[in-house]
């Protein structure tokens, strides 16, 4: 009899994670800057693997740009520099 009770507990008890919905606004997203689009910021090239290598995975894949916060048109200059610097054996 008491593992009914326990059982009509767990219904009527909810945590906060499960009042929140997923199509609730999030108020506390906030936007970041991109890091390649900044004043002083290096120049994205297939010369530069430095560079280059911070924006790929260890196993040599294209990190995207919701991980790296890079902006659509760097991310698109970033893949194809990386892509490039491949071709060339240069990672």
């Amino acid at each position: 009899m008491p593992s009914k009770k326990r059982a009509g507990n767990k219904k009527s008890k909810q945590s906060n994670f499960a009042k929140l919905s997923i199509f609730q606004p999030n108020k506390y997203k906030f936007k970041k800057s991109c890091p390649l689009s900044i004043k002083g910021a290096p120049e994205v090239d297939y010369k530069n693997i430095r560079l280059l290598k911070k924006y790929m995975s260890e196993n040599g894949k294209i990190l995207p740009s919701r991980i790296t916060n890079v902006s659509q048109k760097k991310q698109r200059e970033l893949s194809l520099s990386i892509k490039r610097a491949r071709n060339l054996a240069l990672i």
